[in-house]
């Protein structure tokens, strides 16, 4: 199992639209095969760095995933709608896999 963590620099000015943006995701990533943790917007602090989080069993499932995404009717309109309104300044992801207790040891007796 692999945690795919993205790091968006948004638009302080467009958090609404990144807000918007997150909710469809909602509903998207889950339908496409990863399992959403969530999306996290600026609160307290720095008010342009976002977060997704989600898992997904590996690379490979990964790039099954973009595919199912890509072609996904929300999906496309959501790649649309972050082209179209920009709050989106850069992205980033990373791939980490879990190697603390007590959540490691749950998932090894499963």
């Amino acid at each position: 199992m692999l945690t795919c963590f993205i790091r968006y620099h948004i638009d302080p000015t467009k958090t609404d639209q990144f807000e918007q943006y997150a909710r469809n995701w909602g509903e998207a990533i889950p339908r496409c095969g990863a399992d959403l943790i969530g999306y996290y917007a600026p609160h307290e602090g720095s008010s342009t760095l976002a977060y997704g989080v989600y898992n997904i069993d590996s690379l490979a499932a990964y790039e099954q995933y973009r595919q199912r995404l890509a072609a996904d009717p929300l999906g496309r309109e959501n790649y649309r709608f972050a082209q179209q309104e920009q709050f989106l300044l850069r992205e980033d992801r990373t791939f980490l896999k879990l190697a603390s207790a007590p959540h490691l040891v749950a998932r090894a007796e499963q």
